[in-house]
């Protein structure tokens, strides 16, 4: 669904003209290790689905689109693993795994999905399409949040989880749905990105003006608010309308959507939001790049007003080159970021490549905090 509203040329050229100045380089300068992609599809992973009542191959097509946490000094991933090769792109059955790692590189999976459709409340939210796309923070009371995507195969659902462990889950439903009446059950909604701060080298969530605050959305980025981490409302306009926080530009690498990464970094430059840009395949499109390639960008909000933009990439800083990024379900290029952690002195950011492998990227040189 584009609704290709597009930001007016002065705004978009006033506003780069001094955006590569209030940039994070430790956030915009990344290599890709020779191990990529570091997770893969594995046919040999069962598990007894709780509503068909029968054995599936859980990662046999795909493997993608992580979220990433630090605990005990390890690095763990939960990432979207589709069950079905034979099916087209949302129609497979996505379920979430996790897997843990002591460099950051090498992983090992648990055997079974930890988050996934099954019987109860929300399974006319997720199911038959499954729990796609998560990104995860951590509570300062140790909780960890998880915002991803319900898909039922209609309309997908920005949902939240909770969890004390990362293994077992508590669905906790829409993230909007006490908001205004229910008004934003009833669009589409994905792609949350909650702010953090770094505490002891974790990303914890971090309260501005005395709440949390969520960059989501794809086609344009919006800005929501919480309490508590699990019920969320979206910021309005004076007309009662989505704040429009960041939009597409035409002729550049986000030029058919902007969606929002993973969880946003407050730094000494502002907060910092890692986001997807996909280039158009019309006019608009960034000649220079692949019709329909995804890859990552970076902006900044003002520490203060979180609704502030106050710079922005005038082109990517991390795009499709690996065979793994070209191939795949997505062939026009996918690099699509979810995990961000800050581990041993680096950026480790895990993303997806063409909706079929998961790739990693760390900064070039150790970051100070």
């Amino acid at each position: 669904m584009k609704l290709l509203l597009l930001l007016p040329y002065f705004f978009a050229t006033t506003l780069t003209a001094f955006s590569q100045n209030g940039f994070d380089k430790s956030l915009s300068s990344f290599y890709k290790p020779k191990e990529n992609p570091i997770l893969r599809p594995d046919p040999g992973f069962t598990f007894k689905d709780p509503i068909k009542k029968e054995i599936v191959r859980w990662q046999r097509a795909d493997v993608f689109n992580p979220a990433a946490i630090v605990k005990d000094n390890k690095v763990y991933l939960l990432y979207r693993a589709e069950d079905n090769p034979a099916a087209p792109i949302g129609g497979r059955t996505s379920r979430i795994g996790l897997a843990v790692s002591d460099d950051g590189i090498h992983f090992k999976k648990f055997p079974s999905p930890v988050l996934y459709p099954d019987t109860g409340p929300f399974m006319n939210d997720d199911y038959p399409g499954g729990c796609e796309d998560p990104r995860i923070v951590e509570a300062a009371d140790g909780t960890y949040v998880l915002v991803y995507t319900a898909w039922n195969g209609i309309k997908p659902l920005l949902s939240t989880a909770i969890s004390k462990d990362l293994f077992h889950w508590q669905k906790k439903g829409g993230a909007f749905a006490k908001a205004y009446n229910g008004r934003f059950l009833r669009i589409w909604t994905k792609s949350g990105s909650i702010v953090t701060r770094i505490i002891n080298g974790k990303l914890i969530a971090a309260k501005i003006n005395g709440k949390y605050w969520m960059y989501w959305g794809e086609d344009f980025v919006n800005l929501a608010w919480s309490d508590n981490l699990t019920d969320w409302y979206p910021s309005l306009d004076k007309k009662g309308e989505l704040k429009r926080v960041m939009e597409i530009r035409p002729g550049k690498f986000d030029s058919d959507l902007t969606e929002c990464g993973p969880p946003a970094v407050i730094t000494k430059k502002g907060i910092v939001l890692l986001y997807n840009g996909k280039n158009a395949t019309n006019t608009n499109k960034d000649p220079a790049l692949p019709g329909g390639m995804y890859s990552v960008g970076q902006a900044v909000f003002d520490i203060d007003n979180p609704e502030k933009l106050i710079a922005r990439s005038d082109s990517n800083f991390l795009r499709p080159t690996l065979p793994n990024e070209i191939t795949g379900q997505y062939r026009a290029g996918t690099i699509f970021s979810e995990g961000l952690v800050f581990f041993k002195n680096k950026w480790f950011l895990y993303y997806g490549t063409a909706d079929s492998f998961v790739g990693l990227a760390i900064s070039k040189t150790n970051v100070k905090m």
